[in-house]
């Protein structure tokens, strides 16, 4: 695992408004989940290494390494990317220091541990949208042919990389299952009503919402978006279980394979590699 020296670029005038195959309801969603990706990211790295004085294994030690090298990269593109949304009028900007002030009060009041307890919870959601992705041809046809669809596509083969490297450390650390448990489900009922709430908050500024023909087409096909199957209700809940760890979820093959088609010898990215 290691983090890839990368850049993506949009230019004016490369992306439709709404740039998920022209879905209104799902183009503010990915808008509001990059716009809370820089300083999550920021928070994991800070939560990862104010513990990684616990970890004792040398191999856990070098995927922390990574870790962090790979949450600082992607929350430096994300950022690329906001800009580029609130230029076309998505909240990302705004979502971004929401998330800023939030991410502070818990910085404040919470133990380190606790942090950890959050990151390991967040690692797990971003993990399964990632695998969701990577592994559902309906999930990728959403995203066209854009640099969107590329810097996604890299975020999540290296959320499924480094999956399990907060949930370890946070082990290593002496983090207690009820506490892990506890936290996932309070961090769910958050995390959700979050991004519903921006959602919203986004989709009042697009004029395209106040289409009744329009909105109703994309509500609908949100109840039929593969991202929000059983499939991967079933996989979030079943960090709740006693004794679980994200690699329960094998990913190896996915990930070799996207490693090859995103950065072998002809990979779809490699351009992109500083």
């Amino acid at each position: 695992m290691r983090a890839r020296r990368i850049r993506f670029a949009y230019p004016t005038g490369s992306l439709h408004q709404h740039y998920v195959d022209g879905d209104l309801v799902m183009s503010h969603v990915v808008a509001v989940l990059s716009g809370m990706f820089p300083e999550g990211e920021d928070f994991f790295v800070r939560s990862v290494r104010d513990l990684r004085h616990k970890v004792t294994d040398p191999e856990l030690a070098q995927q922390v390494a990574g870790f962090i090298g790979q949450e600082v990269t992607h929350g430096r593109e994300h950022r690329e990317l906001n800009e580029r949304l609130a230029a076309m009028g998505y909240r990302s900007l705004k979502v971004d220091r929401s998330v800023r002030r939030q991410l502070a009060l818990n910085e404040r009041f919470l133990s380190r541990r606790r942090r950890l307890a959050i990151t390991a919870a967040l690692e797990h959601y971003t993990a399964t949208l990632a695998e969701c992705l990577l592994s559902k041809p309906e999930a990728q046809a959403l995203l066209g042919e854009t640099e969107v669809r590329s810097l996604l596509l890299w975020h999540a083969l290296e959320e499924s990389e480094h999956k399990a490297v907060a949930f370890d450390v946070y082990r290593a650390a002496g983090g207690p299952e009820w506490l892990r448990i506890f936290t996932m489900r309070v961090t769910s009922v958050l995390f959700l009503e979050e991004v519903i709430r921006h959602t919203f908050l986004s989709m009042l500024r697009d004029r395209a919402t106040y289409n009744p023909v329009r909105l109703v087409r994309s509500l609908a096909a949100l109840r039929h978006s593969p991202f929000l199957g059983r499939d991967v209700w079933h996989r979030l809940n079943t960090y709740n279980r006693k004794g679980f760890h994200p690699d329960d979820w094998d990913a190896t093959e996915l990930i070799e394979r996207w490693k090859a088609e995103l950065f072998g010898t002809e990979g779809a990215l490699v351009d992109h590699l500083r």
